[in-house]
């Protein structure tokens, strides 16, 4: 309507250069207009990506990440591309799932922390284990198992680690296995502890089975030191494998400190899960970080990555942070 009243103005007044006139009219009122709205775009886009503390699992982003070579002391561009986009999209840290020799994705532990650090976000994280042998269930005894221990510590530590997680067991065929492998986690915990550092164990579906009658996650619950093992407590698979998590915290209060958020693909898109329950007892958990892990994609695995976190930032039952 202000353009119009304008253009007409200009047209009775001095008709001989009505045209050219009307073109800067229009064209300097169409600036004006559209900046304020670019402005405040822009403010709340900024806004919008650093209102909450959410760390990725970088397996979410596995498809890129196994094309890079870091070998031989290089840093293949596409590996420092990924980690300054995620930064960009308002991660806040990242989890790795690729320590092996004594690296992660072929970086030194010390070479990894700047990589990430320098993006502005922080290494939180890492999934990484070392299971035991048929010979050291039998026997009981797991000291080679804890020298490599000692040194995937003191790696960590290096990369700046405040966790240690481990992201897998095979359901144990007999109660006795299961116990050993319990006390096998206490004594890692406790190593993590003398250094700093918290050792925790990361859920799939399998460990709601049971072993000689005992539900596997239970019984890992109630025989592992609370002071040396932590959970990280993957949502998804706890629905996937028919149980609650909210049944769990309330079962189990401050025992899972990091929450691994994950769906059937995107992050929310489902509806199977229920973020909202979650979230609200979050406190009962004794959840201190999020971390994103995003397995299955139905769309580009960047896009996919972005829209997940965008939906814990927009959603109203996730706090801006939960660390302690």
């Amino acid at each position: 309507m202000r353009i119009c009243l304008l253009v007409e103005a200009v047209y009775f007044i001095t008709p001989d250069i009505y045209y050219m006139r009307t073109r800067i009219y229009l064209c300097a009122l169409v600036v004006l207009l559209t900046i304020p709205v670019v402005i405040t775009a822009q403010t709340k886009k900024k806004a919008k990506k650093a209102k909450k503390e959410v760390a990725i699992q970088l397996y979410s982003v596995r498809d890129i990440l196994n094309k890079v070579d870091n070998k031989d002391g290089k840093c293949d561009p596409a590996y420092t591309a990924i980690l300054e986009k995620l930064a960009k999209m308002g991660y806040t840290g990242v989890e790795a799932a690729n320590y092996n020799n004594g690296k992660f994705y072929d970086r030194t532990p010390q070479q990894f922390k700047n990589d990430v650090e320098s993006t502005g976000m922080k290494v939180l994280s890492s999934h990484c284990t070392r299971g035991l042998s048929k010979e050291e269930l039998a026997s009981g005894d797991y000291s080679k198992s804890l020298e490599w221990w000692d040194q995937c510590i003191a790696d960590h530590k290096a990369a700046g680690m405040k966790y240690i997680v481990a992201p897998w067991m095979d359901v144990p065929k007999t109660l006795k296995d299961l116990e050993t492998y319990c006390t096998y986690y206490n004594e890692i915990g406790r190593r993590c502890k003398q250094q700093g550092l918290q050792f925790g164990y990361h859920n799939h579906a399998h460990e709601f089975q049971k072993v000689e009658g005992n539900v596997m996650y239970d019984y890992m619950l109630e025989h592992t030191n609370p002071e040396y093992v932590f959970f990280q407590m993957d949502v998804y698979w706890v629905v996937r494998g028919q149980n609650s998590p909210v049944d769990y915290f309330n079962k189990y209060p401050g025992r899972f400190k990091i929450f691994h958020i994950k769906d059937h693909r995107e992050v929310g898109q489902s509806g199977m899960v229920g973020f909202d329950a979650i979230f609200n007892n979050a406190k009962t958990a004794g959840v201190n970080y999020l971390v994103a892990e995003i397995e299955k994609y139905s769309i580009p695995v960047e896009e996919s990555v972005e829209v997940s976190l965008d939906y814990l930032l927009d959603a109203p039952f996730v706090k801006n942070s939960y660390s302690k």
